[in-house]
């Protein structure tokens, strides 16, 4: 991969980790229509350390306040004491799920699964529930019902967004847009669902990033053409990636994931017909 693949990758990772949309199916998309390699799962994690740090950065404030609230609860033998010190065990306990299954089907994750066939179904198939998520707030706010909070999510709440996590192992299907799906599915409004999953991600996407760099440090540390272009993807996955968090949170504000739910349809079978006349390979 030279600087201009790496630049170009981490542009189209920090655009896609937030949006509903799929950072995955981009970094897999994207070189096939170039005629570049498949980058890999290893470089996909990797790169996500980029936007982790996105996170961490436009969410400086609330992790903080989180992370000082769990400490001082279990200091003071009250670890849930303040809804801040919930949260943080919350987030701990959603991230379960993903560790295990991501435990459980990781060769299939890194292989099979990176078909652009699985990866067109998964854009489509979450396409399909994110327009179901949204009939349902529709119709839930026709009838005046009040949408959920990030002071009223619960351990229900949190404990099944982290397992619709989970789904996010699959490529094409988006860590924020099941996240933020099975939110809607919750009654949590849209920019909570999207500001939950967000924080929700963190543990995983940092503990997914240090062990692929740690299992490809051979590869990457003895060639400094690869650890030039590893570097160079991160950072600008960062710096677009704090952008398109900003970008996305306002947007939800006052409208749907209907511009979304399209483009996943569009994209969806586009790369279906382009695979099956032969035009880009499927692996």
């Amino acid at each position: 991969m030279n600087l201009f693949e790496a630049v170009i990758l981490g542009i189209v990772q920090g655009l896609t980790e937030f949006l509903p949309i799929s950072s995955t199916a981009h970094l897999r998309i994207v070189p096939a229509l170039a005629g570049w390699e498949d980058p890999g799962a290893a470089f996909t994690a990797i790169v996500q350390i980029g936007t982790l740090a996105a996170v961490l950065i436009y969410f400086f404030r609330d992790i903080t306040n989180i992370l000082k609230a769990v400490l001082l609860g279990v200091a003071n033998g009250q670890p849930l004491a303040t809804q801040e010190s919930k949260m943080g065990w919350m987030i701990a306990a959603g991230t379960i799920p993903i560790v295990f299954f991501g435990l459980l089907f990781k060769t299939e994750i890194e292989t099979t699964l990176r078909s652009l066939y699985s990866i067109s179904a998964a854009l489509i198939g979450l396409a399909l529930l994110l327009t179901l998520a949204e009939y349902r707030v529709k119709k839930r706010l026709s009838k005046g019902i009040a949408m959920k909070s990030m002071e009223e999510i619960g351990w229900q709440d949190a404990l099944l967004i982290g397992l619709a996590q989970s789904i996010a192992l699959i490529p094409g299907s988006s860590r924020s847009g099941v996240t933020i799906t099975g939110g809607l599915f919750l009654n949590l409004s849209r920019e909570t669902a999207a500001r939950f999953s967000f924080l929700l991600s963190l543990p995983s996407v940092f503990a997914a990033g240090i062990y692929q760099l740690y299992k490809t440090r051979d590869v990457i540390f003895t060639s400094p053409d690869n650890l030039a272009a590893i570097l160079v993807a991160t950072i600008v996955s960062g710096i677009v990636g704090y952008a398109s968090i900003a970008f996305l949170l306002n947007y939800l504000k006052n409208h749907s994931t209907t511009i979304f739910i399209l483009y996943r349809f569009i994209l969806g079978v586009t790369i279906l017909l382009l695979v099956a006349t032969g035009l880009i390979p499927a692996t």
